[in-house]
Formats: C-alpha cells, sequence, structure tokens
C-alpha cells in the first residue's frame, strides 16, 4: 500500500466523523426545522480534498520511487521541479486531469483502471468529474435559500465516501501494476 493510500484512509475518517455528527445532531429533531446541512457539505468538502491530497501524494510518491536512481543528477532536479511547479496548480483532480498528470510523468493512464464492482471506467470517470462538480457548488455557492433543497443527501454522501474509497485502491492497483 502507497503513503498515498495510508494518507487518505486517515483523512477520509475526517468525512466519516462529520456524518456521524449529522446523525447526533439529527437525533430526535423531526419537526425541528431544518436539519445541520452544513455538515454533509463539509463532508462532501473533506472527501474531495482527501482525493486532491491523494492524486498530489501518489505523483509525488512514484516519482520519487522512478527518480532515485537519478538522485542529485540535472534531470532528476528538473523533473522534480517541474511536479512541484505544476502541482502547484493542481486543483479538482477531475478524471481528465487526473489522466493527463499520470500519463505526463508516469506514462499511465490510471484511468483506464477505474473499475470495480457496478462501475466501469467510463462510469468511475462521469461520476468523479459529478462530485467534483458538486464539490465546487458546496465551497463556492453558499446556500442562502434555507428552504431549498440540499445539495448533498446523506445517503448520498455514504456512496460518495465509498466511491473514492474504491478510487483510491483502483488507482494504487494501476501503479503498482
Amino acid at each position: 500500500m502507497s503513503n498515498a493510500k495510508e494518507t487518505f484512509l486517515v483523512s477520509i475518517q475526517d468525512a466519516e466523523e462529520l456524518l456521524q455528527y449529522y446523525d447526533q445532531l439529527n437525533a430526535g429533531r423531526e419537526g425541528a426545522g431544518r436539519d445541520p446541512e452544513v455538515l454533509k457539505r463539509a463532508a462532501l468538502i473533506m472527501t474531495l480534498t482527501a482525493w486532491e491530497t491523494y492524486v498530489e501524494d501518489r505523483i509525488e510518491e512514484e516519482m520519487k520511487a522512478r527518480l532515485k536512481s537519478l538522485d542529485g543528477s540535472h534531470v532528476a532536479k528538473f523533473i522534480q521541479e517541474k511536479l512541484e511547479k505544476e502541482l502547484k496548480f493542481f486543483h479538482n483532480p477531475n478524471s481528465q486531469k487526473t489522466k493527463q498528470l499520470f500519463e505526463t510523468y508516469l506514462g499511465t493512464d490510471v484511468t483506464e483502471h477505474w473499475q470495480w464492482l457496478n462501475f466501469d471506467v467510463e462510469r468511475s470517470r462521469e461520476t468523479l468529474n459529478s462530485w467534483i462538480k458538486k464539490r465546487g457548488e458546496a465551497v463556492h455557492r453558499s446556500v442562502t435559500d434555507k428552504q431549498s433543497s440540499h445539495l448533498v443527501r446523506k445517503n448520498d454522501m455514504k456512496k460518495c465516501i465509498g466511491f473514492f474509497r474504491e478510487l483510491v485502491c483502483a488507482t494504487d492497483r494501476a501503479l503498482e501494476a
């Protein structure tokens, strides 16, 4: 297991804890008004932040291993600096950005390996892109209409967390192969 995956598994627990707090605050609130929806939005943001951190950490980890034999060389330094610079501007790793990053530095399209039970490659890409879009809404669009529907339902958040757990496993497997 990669260090990046280990870090992800710790980070994703934040999102899971937020859903637990949501349940605790919601217990016995029938008819008490709007539920603590902000916790679900926060869980969504934490989940996608854990994914973004995983992608960045995983590419750095893999490049470090591949460049080990070139330690101290101008080539290794150039590649590391180029990667560091690119990662400073790497945000919201949707399927295309993730594919491009791993292809550029590792020559591997990790998205071609994103398949598991009930998810083929195309559905995985589409689902990732959908969650990235929803994260943007959660971050940049405050809920001003308290009567509007929730951005994300609790069951959807559980599916979201499960999806990203599987996506990280599939990405790690692709790079270990």
